[in-house]
């Protein structure tokens, strides 16, 4: 994971499965190198910042049911 990283430029979008409740995480793959993953209802917090590698790896995993309870 990186630490620090300018995201002037990021867009960021929700995900078209969040039902509006608000319990939402914003993602801004629009990066050159990264992912940015932010909580929606307070966009100015902390961001996490994934390697590309790194994000493929999760959304591989969900995709797999790797995360399902």
């Amino acid at each position: 994971m990186i630490v620090s990283q300018d995201l002037t430029g990021a867009e960021w979008r929700t995900s078209s499965r969040s039902g509006g409740s608000g319990q939402c995480v914003e993602v801004a793959t629009n990066l050159s190198g990264i992912v940015a993953v932010r909580h929606s209802k307070r966009p100015d917090a902390e961001v996490i910042i994934y390697t590309e590698a790194e994000w493929a790896a999760f959304i591989g995993g969900a995709k797999d049911g790797e995360f399902d309870q």
